[in-house]
Formats: structure tokens, C-alpha cells, sequence
């Protein structure tokens, strides 16, 4: 009679003795990324919980804005898209951590929905021509967009000329990012919103907290937020921001060119004033952003 083989349950078959090894090393290397914070939760942690930290916005006093103050770009929304803020958009590939724990350049931006002033949606309005800080900022003059110091490092906001390219990625329309130097594609303007009152305002002071049309001066473009064009972040449904003058059919500019440079209240309780009539309705709303 043939004698049978048999195998207990408890036999170690195959390569045992390799794949033991291969999973105590992936053991020892993930338990040593826990220990350096380089794990992929861990990493959306801290951007999370530096880029999040709130900021508070400048007071202005005198209604007007000035170089040196802090704002929030707001666009208060429209048909195809909820009220936002020009937000950074860092994920974990923007982090680094030499000289000190902070955001690579050149780094995305969108629409974020949140109306929280924090390190994510502060900028602070900087002078490109010498125009001392706490002077008041006048239409059509030029300025640049830097966020603000520490952990997002100083950044300015850029928009670079259509090109194959040099595009946003789902419109395809002129790019918008952050970059770590002040060049002429960082330059902006402030034009009234209103084409016919345009040459009036013209080098008057811009009051805060109204609407109004931030223009590129390289390109003449205006600052657009899409709601067609959804972009899925580390902080969620958000939209494209892109340089790109919408125009209705009376030439005069779309709501998705609109925005209000936000300040703090003087009373100094961190509340977002808004003077324009059609947005009271939402003022309850960013009172209450602003507060939390």
C-alpha cells in the first residue's frame, strides 16, 4: 500500500521564513514613520492643524484698506456656487519641513467654502512700489497678495499668461497660484465694479468690505471663481479660482469676477463687515463664520 503524505495545518509551507521577515520590516518601518509624523494621516494632520490656525483680520478704522492690512477675498456666490474665499490649496505634497515645517511654492489655490479668516484665506495687501505700510490703497493702483508669515512662509498670489502650459487645470483658463517672489505676475489692481463709475473712482480710496474687481495687471484679466468647475481638496468641495474677465451681455462683468476684500469689525469682536445692500441677507451668516 502507497504511503500517503499528509500535512498538518500547523506545517510552515512556501517562503515562510522570507514572508515573516518582509512583514516585520513593514512593521519596523511603519512604527518608525509613526515615530517621525510620516504617515499619510498624520501629515494631513499638521497641515491641517497649521494651515486652519485662525487669523485675525486688520480693523480699519477709516473704511478704507490700507498696505499692510490683513483681508479675505470673498466672492458671495451665485447660481451654480456657494459663497467662498480664495483659499491655499496645500495637500501633503506641499509640506516640507527644512529650513522649518512649512508650504513649497509654486502651491494651488481655489474657492474654499469656508468663511474662517485663518492661515488658509488671510492675505496680507503689500506694496510693489516702495508706498510706505498703513498708507491707503487707491483704485487702479498696483499692489501684491502675500499671505501671511510663518507656516505658509509669505507666498504671492500669481497669475501666469494662458499657455499650454501654464493653464488652470479644469477650465484650462488662466492659471492662479502662489509663488515665493514678487514679480510683475504678481502685480494686481482694484477697479469699481461698476464699468460707467470706473474713470470717477479712479485713484480714490478703496473703501473695505465692499464689492469690487481685482484685476491682473499683466494680463488685464479679472479674479473668477468657477462653481462649474468642482475641485475635490484636502478640505473638501471646492472651485477653481482662474484669471478670466466673464462679461454679460451689457459688458459690464459677471458675479463670478465680484469680490469683497473683508476687514474686521473696529469694535474689534472679529466680525466681517459687509456694505453691500445684496449681501446683508448673508451677513447673519458671516457674522457668525467670523466668531466661531
Amino acid at each position: 500500500m502507497a504511503h500517503m503524505r499528509t500535512y498538518r495545518t500547523n506545517v510552515k509551507i512556501g517562503n515562510w521564513n522570507e514572508d515573516l521577515r518582509l512583514e516585520e520590516d513593514a512593521k519596523k518601518e511603519y512604527l518608525e514613520k509613526k515615530k517621525r509624523g510620516e504617515l499619510a494621516a498624520q501629515k494631513v494632520d499638521f497641515l491641517k492643524q497649521n494651515i486652519l490656525r485662525p487669523v485675525n483680520l486688520s480693523v480699519t478704522n477709516d473704511g478704507t484698506l490700507h498696505f499692510g492690512d490683513v483681508v479675505m477675498l470673498l466672492n458671495m456666490g451665485g447660481e451654480s456656487r456657494e459663497c467662498s474665499t480664495v483659499s491655499i490649496n496645500a495637500d501633503i505634497n506641499s509640506l516640507i519641513k527644512i529650513p522649518s515645517p512649512g508650504i513649497q511654492a509654486p502651491c494651488g489655490i481655489s474657492a474654499g467654502r469656508s468663511i474662517q479668516p485663518c492661515t488658509r484665506t488671510a492675505f496680507i495687501i503689500t506694496s510693489v512700489d516702495g508706498s510706505p505700510e498703513g498708507s491707503t490703497l487707491l483704485f487702479e493702483k498696483a499692489f501684491a497678495l502675500k499671505t501671511t508669515s510663518g507656516f505658509a512662509r509669505g507666498l504671492y498670489l500669481t497669475s501666469d499668461l494662458q499657455s499650454f502650459q501654464k493653464c488652470a487645470k479644469k477650465s484650462r483658463l488662466q492659471e492662479v497660484n502662489l509663488v515665493d517672489d514678487c514679480s510683475f505676475l504678481s502685480w494686481w489692481k482694484i477697479v469699481h465694479f461698476d464699468p460707467q463709475e470706473r474713470l470717477e473712482y479712479e485713484g480714490q480710496p478703496i473703501p473695505a468690505n465692499v464689492k469690487v474687481l481685482i484685476i491682473h495687471c499683466k494680463t488685464n484679466q479679472a479674479l473668477a471663481v468657477l462653481g462649474d468647475q468642482i475641485l475635490w481638496t484636502t478640505y473638501g468641495k471646492e472651485y477653481e479660482v482662474t484669471a478670466h474677465t466673464f462679461l454679460d451681455s451689457h459688458k459690464a462683468e459677471q458675479d463670478k469676477n465680484h469680490w469683497i476684500l473683508c476687514t474686521s469689525d473696529p469694535a474689534g469682536d472679529g466680525v466681517v463687515l459687509l456694505k453691500n445692500p445684496e449681501s446683508m441677507a448673508n451677513n447673519k451668516e458671516l457674522t457668525q463664520a467670523t466668531q466661531d
